[in-house]
């Protein structure tokens, strides 16, 4: 074997060895799920180095996932792309052209990303809200919302809660031509969150007589006291949404101060004056028998009241929305929530339909076995995978029947 040749078969394996994951035997995607997981891993690292360097902070070097996958709004025979402002806020806007004098339904949809990643210009997202738009006649809105570490919460929240306060009012969906009883509010991972919460919080608001008539509920994040549910130590390497990026999501979404990423990981960080919120996910009581795994129940420990107080905000229900007493669920809309097997927020996702149905919310569940986090995205191009695809479809297809 000449040198050549036996370069080249060094440099295969360590790449095989990089690449290769251990994957649960009823998952999706094989060989393909390792390299797309390979090529986040590989940003993650850059990321990681650019920020111990002091070259750029370590979401500004994930970003370059969102700005490769941005697609221009370019509109087609059956639907017109626009990006435009509401209530001064970015959105991209699909119209529909199919019977343009009739009544249509339409979608607010918010993004994932954990607060810090994604747009409504990338590509998976785009041919998503296309896709929408055209099959079921429906308008959609795609929030392009302020992100950190630029930005902290509650600015995310207001962004979205402005447009859809605003799309939701009488004149707007008359010169949209919207039908107001289909309105939808629609969000994954991040996105999911922002929609539940904006969803709650518009009970409450005297200024909005339209009602949503569903809200759909992505593998959503919706609690911020206990990281270490069953999912989240089941599934702490899985691909695409490991623990720890998780964890630094929900760091950044309040603050760059890496102190409370610190007192996330022990999970000792309510203080006991905000204790009384852990019944809330108490996964004994809310979780299926099928998905506690074997684990045993041990409460939370109250902790670091000094960092939980440098951030009261991190127990807002605005930011976790399954922080909320019962009564507060009373009243929701529909709600369709898609869980995913191998994902560190099946459980949060899993919970809220227990609690949203013993408040007597209509709940459809669809849980997805074999999928990973993110396999709604997982629709073309070179994040193509059979199985997103299908989920993708049967999403549309559940708006359709129920919007």
């Amino acid at each position: 074997m000449g040198k050549k040749s036996l370069c080249l078969l060094v440099a295969s394996v360590l790449i095989a060895y990089y690449v290769y994951i251990p994957l649960p035997e009823n998952s999706e995607g094989g060989w393909k799920l390792m390299l797309i997981d390979a090529g986040f891993r590989t940003l993650g690292h850059m990321a990681d180095i650019a920020e111990k360097l002091g070259l750029a902070h370590y979401m500004e070097t994930m970003m370059l996932l969102t700005y490769l996958e941005n697609v221009a709004p370019v509109s087609d025979d059956k639907v017109t792309v626009t990006d435009t402002k509401m209530n001064d806020v970015p959105v991209r806007l699909y119209v529909p052209k199919e019977k343009p004098d009739s009544l249509k339904r339409a979608v607010i949809f918010i993004h994932g990303g954990g607060w810090c990643l994604g747009g409504a210009a990338m590509g998976s997202y785009d041919l998503m809200s296309r896709w929408t738009s055209e099959r079921l006649n429906a308008v959609v809105i795609s929030i392009e919302y302020r992100l950190a570490p630029k930005y902290h919460f509650p600015v995310q929240f207001e962004d979205v809660y402005a447009v859809s306060k605003y799309f939701l009012q009488r004149s707007v969906l008359e010169q949209y031509k919207v039908d107001p009883e289909r309105v939808c509010i629609s969000g994954d991972s991040a996105g999911g969150n922002l929609a539940a919460a904006v969803t709650q919080q518009l009970l409450d608001d005297p200024d909005v007589k339209v009602k949503l008539k569903i809200q759909v509920l992505i593998y959503p994040a919706l609690q911020t006291i206990d990281m270490n549910l069953p999912s989240y130590q089941d599934n702490r390497n899985m691909p695409i949404l490991p623990k720890s990026l998780m964890l630094r999501f929900w760091s950044e979404y309040f603050t760059t101060d890496l102190s409370l990423l610190e007192a996330i990981e022990t999970n000792q960080y309510v203080p006991p004056e905000f204790s009384h919120l852990f019944k809330f996910v108490n996964w004994s009581e809310w979780l299926p028998e099928r998905f506690k795994g074997g684990h045993v129940y041990t409460s939370p420990v109250p902790g670091n009241s000094k960092v939980g107080w440098k951030y009261p905000e991190f127990f807002d229900p605005r930011a976790a929305p399954l922080l909320v007493d019962d009564i507060k669920l009373r009243g929701l809309p529909l709600t369709y929530v898609i869980t995913c097997q191998y994902d560190v927020l099946r459980d949060d996702g899993l919970m809220y339909v227990s609690r949203l149905r013993k408040a007597g919310v209509p709940v459809i569940h669809e849980h997805l076995e074999g999928a990973f986090h993110g396999m709604l995205l997982m629709n073309s191009g070179l994040l193509f995978l059979n199985g997103g695809q299908k989920a993708a479809n049967n999403y549309i297809e559940r708006l359709n029947k129920n919007l």
